[in-house]
């Protein structure tokens, strides 16, 4: 069905927005500002394995972390009109077991630990190119250059205590504005997103000390190429910078300069449904993005 095939070419790039990454600013997200068709629901359940210092969290005495992380994702995005204007909201739940082993205090330390980790909401709408439709008004839509707005918000949720080094909750609030654009080109798709993760003061992070984090700036581009409607391969690179952390008034010297790349792979499943695949890993690293990402994503349109 003709409409229907339309609406699944764009939603399938949602939903993994925020499903799969390791880190508050190590996202690599592929036609996240795609233009959606308004009323449409989907859901998606996330496998994510990931492998390496999984855990970036600079001011613990934490050394020689190696850690494997299972995470299942359920994600939910629904898209509406906003002013005349393209717009959807996601959230998502994470849940995470991992198995780590690392030095503390010259000891070799190991074990296992499950829990839910943060949850985030982000509100996305496009400015340019990305007029509110409907569904069969959706379906005769030329897309061409889009520029939308986005905030995703990551509140102090899941697990966590400061008795512990490596939580899976955060235990403050985190905020990233964002912009970007995308341009097509036949069958290619260029895109930039901008952003910056702003973060909240943790008065209890692991042994009872006070930590704030300056802000990290995102930078993110892919290159994708439509074989069909929901059959694509995209390119992902980004960069994140900043994130200096202060430790009970002590300024830390652990500036973060990464960067990441990965392939995306998006297939048919069926009416209304997608499978995504997706690898990335690190290509640039100063402190604690040095692991490899695997997920694969089964979704649900209606």
């Amino acid at each position: 069905m003709k409409i229907f095939g339309a609406v699944r070419l764009v939603v399938t790039v949602v939903l993994m927005t925020m499903a799969a990454s390791a880190g508050s600013a190590q996202e690599l997200e592929p036609r996240a500002y795609r233009t959606m068709p308004t009323g449409i629901n989907a859901a998606a359940f996330v496998y994510v394995f990931s492998s390496g210092n999984v855990v970036t969290e600079p001011s613990t005495p934490i050394e020689d972390l190696e850690a494997d992380a299972h995470t299942i994702v359920l994600a939910y995005v629904r898209s509406f009109g906003l002013f005349g204007r393209s717009a959807n909201l996601m959230l998502s739940m994470p849940y995470v077991y991992m198995s780590a082993s690392a030095t503390l205090g010259g000891s070799f330390v190991e074990g296992d630990r499950a829990g839910w980790a943060t949850p985030r909401a982000r509100l996305a709408v496009n400015l340019l190119g990305g007029p509110a439709l409907k569904p069969k008004e959706f379906a005769k839509y030329k897309q061409g250059r889009n520029l939308g707005l986005s905030l995703t918000v990551a509140p102090p949720g899941g697990q966590y205590t400061s008795d512990h080094l490596i939580n899976f909750g955060t235990n403050r609030w985190a905020v990233k504005p964002e912009i970007g654009y995308s341009s097509i080109k036949g069958k290619w798709i260029f895109e930039g997103a901008v952003g910056v993760w702003v973060f909240t003061t943790n008065t209890d992070a692991p042994g009872g000390v006070t930590r704030q984090q300056d802000p990290i700036g995102s930078f993110q581009a892919h290159i994708s190429y439509n074989f069909k409607p929901a059959l694509w391969l995209a390119l992902n690179a980004n960069y994140f910078t900043g994130g200096e952390s202060t430790i009970d008034g002590v300024h830390k010297d652990d500036l973060q300069k990464n960067s990441r790349v990965g392939l995306t792979l998006s297939l048919p499943a069926g009416r209304g449904k997608t499978v995504k695949l997706a690898v990335h890993t690190g290509a640039v690293t100063s402190i604690g993005a040095d692991f490899d990402i695997a997920s694969i994503a089964y979704q649900v349109i209606w």
